[in-house]
């Protein structure tokens, strides 16, 4: 359930607790967002200064909730839930306050909205891929590829897959032979640091992708596989119909499948290929 919400179009990274029922908020990105700071880091430890009876608790307010760094590796980070991050606000003097003292009423109420009708969950996904400036057909494959994913991930759940690394790597199983590149290298050719990787794909990339994970799921069910040996070769053998199907394009259409084309902002694409300059 780690997602990335939205204030004011600036980012916020957070986690639902399922056992306590509450968001998770990460600390350094509020903020940011509320005082503009370019060194988060340090405009805290100036504010625990000024403000000792803050200090005092800091360590009840905030506690290490796992998401996603600015490198795309997870990460431990200092995180609050909306009652900690209300009495952080309280040290920060900022006009930005109020406003995002409703925002975080608002994404409660919207959490709790959607644990009574998932559907709008789905419509707040799509809407956020608009805003982004994502095309409505590419949008509707990307939520299919979305649910496919889940459905797959929830069949390895009930065959034995437990451990995230061995997510990952059955993932990665499936990506080789659909694609001959891992999601690493993937990210790779097409310029990716800590963006997600299926939110750049072409309409085609995602299509083969969805055909990979879903000949997987169909894979396992039939043969009834069970623990991480046998989800491994079902992996392999769903990704390699996907990579048959698209090395048969690839043969008729004289064009790679596989690209370096993304969705990123000119702004990002600039930065990354400054970076590797």
């Amino acid at each position: 359930m780690s997602q990335i919400k939205l204030f004011e179009s600036k980012q916020i990274r957070s986690v639902w607790n399922e056992k306590e029922e509450k968001w998770y908020f990460s600390v350094q990105d509020v903020i940011e967002v509320l005082t503009d700071s370019i060194d988060p880091k340090q405009y805290i430890k100036r504010m625990l200064s000024r403000d000792q009876n803050l200090k005092a608790k800091w360590g009840t307010i905030c506690t290490p909730v796992e998401m996603l760094a600015a490198d795309g590796k997870r990460r431990k980070i200092q995180a609050a839930d909306t009652q900690g991050l209300l009495r952080i606000i309280q040290s920060i003097p900022s006009p930005k306050a109020e406003p995002f003292k409703l925002w975080l009423a608002k994404v409660g109420a919207e959490r709790l909205a959607e644990i009574e009708n998932p559907e709008l969950a789905t419509q707040r996904t799509r809407e956020l891929y608009k805003l982004k400036g994502y095309p409505d057909d590419w949008i509707e494959k990307r939520m299919r590829s979305i649910a496919i994913r889940e459905e797959l991930t929830e069949e390895w759940s009930k065959r034995g897959i437990k451990e995230k690394m061995e997510y990952a790597i059955l993932t990665a199983e499936i990506s080789k032979a659909a694609f001959g590149l891992t999601p690493k290298e993937y990210k790779e050719v097409k310029g990716l640091k800590s963006q997600n990787l299926r939110d750049h794909m072409t309409d085609l990339e995602l299509i083969f992708s969805m055909l990979g994970e879903a000949s997987t799921k169909e894979i396992a069910v039939n043969t009834d596989t069970q623990g991480f040996d046998e989800n491994k070769k079902a992996a392999r053998a769903g990704g390699k119909i996907a990579g048959d199907a698209r090395k048969q394009l690839e043969l008729k259409s004289g064009k790679s499948v596989v690209t370096g084309d993304n969705f990123l902002p000119e702004n990002i694409k600039k930065e990354l290929k400054n970076d590797n300059d």
